[in-house]
């Protein structure tokens, strides 16, 4: 195989697989990891991926990347919306209490069910404290809801308040559950997400929180977003579509991380 032919298929699996190991391409193509890496550097040159640790990942896998709300809605659509179930049945009817929401799509399918949320008896209501215009009108429709949205600067992208003032009302809070949302799930890097602004107030909610609680597809999990907003340790429990990889289960175990799979 020349040359050409071999990178042209290299970057086929990569686009395919989100991500590959130079390892494994040398096998799969049956010559040296020197080989390997001399075609990623040439692909990377042209602009069609990213060489990473151990060999590359699609561009679209950039610590950097990040899209908006109205482009993520559709993406992993049914995994998300078995998450939104599962984080559901932490909030009984006979919940009291206070629950913090995160921005995000996973979050906002969980506030779509918030605002279903019946209580036990007609007298009791749930507090619902958030950052995100979008999760604060899906719930504020419920008259058993009480809804504390956090002001801040409006960060367009995701439709939600970040900065100072933000974190400050955040500093005097404490809610009994955080639902909370991440661009990656590491065994090493931890929770993280492009954005430092969006990582301090995640930050904010991990740690402020009695209960804290991440709602990730499984499409992030073993990924690394630019700015880590917390340790796995600081972690109660990840809700998630699939089991994760053997490394990653192995972390969350050490960690004394509940993962309840949808």
């Amino acid at each position: 195989m020349y040359a050409d032919e071999r990178q042209f298929e290299v970057e086929r699996i990569v686009l395919a697989q989100g991500r590959a190991a130079v390892v494994d391409l040398a096998k799969s193509f049956n010559v040296t990891t020197e080989t390997i890496r001399r075609d990623l550097a040439q692909l990377e040159e042209r602009g069609t991926i990213r060489r990473v640790h151990g060999g590359a990942v699609m561009l679209s896998k950039s610590s950097r990347a990040e899209k908006s709300i109205a482009q993520r809605v559709d993406i992993n659509a049914r995994a998300k919306a078995a998450i939104a179930d599962r984080a559901m049945k932490l909030l009984p009817p006979t919940f009291r209490g206070a629950v913090a929401l995160d921005a995000g799509t996973t979050t906002a399918l969980l506030a779509d069910r918030i605002a279903r949320w019946t209580p036990e008896s007609p007298e009791q209501s749930l507090v619902v404290i958030t950052h995100s215009i979008a999760v604060a009108a899906a719930v504020a429709v419920n008259p058993h809801v009480e809804v504390q949205l956090l002001g801040g600067r409006l960060r367009g992208v995701t439709g939600a308040a970040v900065g100072a003032s933000t974190l400050a009302q955040l500093a005097r809070i404490r809610p009994d559950v955080a639902f909370i949302g991440a661009n990656g799930v590491h065994a090493d890097f931890g929770l993280s997400t492009p954005d430092d602004d969006e990582a301090a107030v995640k930050t904010a909610l991990t740690r402020g929180s009695r209960r804290a609680v991440a709602l990730v597809d499984a499409s992030k999990l073993g990924e690394e977003a630019l700015v880590r907003f917390a340790q796995l340790d600081d972690l109660d429990t990840l809700i998630t579509d699939e089991h994760p990889a053997d490394d990653l289960r192995t972390a969350l175990e050490t960690a004394e991380v509940e993962v309840l799979v949808a």
